[in-house]
């Protein structure tokens, strides 16, 4: 990181709200109804590109049209997509916590630092039906307690949001999310058009199908879903850093 960006981005800090989010975990929602406020702009998951140059392993559909579209070099984001001043008085930038992965944590110590988790059988559930054998990397909670221990370590209280929370108490949760924030709860969080968005990676269509069919919070049908048994050790060790997060949140 230069000198510069760090600069900038401690000038910042409050405006610039960071979401670490494992996937299938409501995150596209949180991006809209943030996307939906007037005062803040919107970054889909600045550093996909990025996990996947750093994973040539993995198989993710629209692998291709993924690393076409955005930058992979590490760098390059922090500068231009994290340190770059927008527009209006918020950015949300939307990153899952495995795309994180043999990074430089170091910006993080400069942002508005938000962990979003959810339980993981229903994590594990839905992830496995587009991507069939899930491993823990996949599912980022090891990485977000690890990531939320080095912030930790540094001073910061960072704030854990569950989000089965959310979708139990939309309104309630977000107010109490936007005033840990410092920033004025709006009502038109609680809402957004169904379809696509500009602010959409071009990943969206082979994962956001469910949230273009929503206008606002509701309960997913994931969570009555059955859990495959042959993930049964996963979901064990998940479960393990679920808690440990669990216990700090909202």
């Amino acid at each position: 990181m230069t000198i510069w960006i760090k600069k900038n981005l401690m000038r910042s800090q409050k405006n610039k709200i960071h979401l670490i989010s494992g996937p299938r975990n409501i995150s596209t929602a949180l991006m809209y109804a943030f996307g939906n406020r007037k005062d803040c702009s919107v970054v889909d998951e600045p550093f996909y590109a990025y996990y996947l140059t750093e994973h040539p392993e993995m198989d993710h559909p629209g692998r291709a049209e993924t690393l076409s579209s955005q930058s992979s070099e590490f760098a390059q984001v922090i500068e231009e997509v994290i340190g770059k001043e927008y527009p209006k008085d918020y950015v949300f930038f939307k990153n899952m916590a495995h795309h994180l992965d043999r990074a430089d944590w170091r910006f993080l110590k400069e942002l508005n630092n938000v962990f979003l988790i959810r339980n993981p059988a229903q994590l594990i559930a839905s992830f496995a039906e587009v991507i069939p054998e899930p491993a823990m990397l996949d599912i980022g909670l090891k990485l977000e307690w690890e990531i939320f221990e080095y912030l930790c370590s540094d001073g910061q209280t960072p704030i854990v949001l569950d989000s089965n929370r959310v979708l139990e108490d939309p309104e309630s949760a977000l107010r109490l999310l936007c005033d840990r924030l410092g920033l004025p709860f709006s009502d038109e969080m609680l809402s957004w058009q169904a379809g696509p968005r500009a602010e959409d990676g071009v990943w969206a269509p082979y994962w956001y199908a469910n949230v273009h069919k929503s206008t606002g919070w509701h309960k997913q049908k994931t969570s009555s879903r059955e859990f495959p048994q042959r993930l049964q050790t996963l979901l064990e060790e998940a479960s393990v850093y679920y808690d440990k997060l669990f216990s700090f949140s909202l």
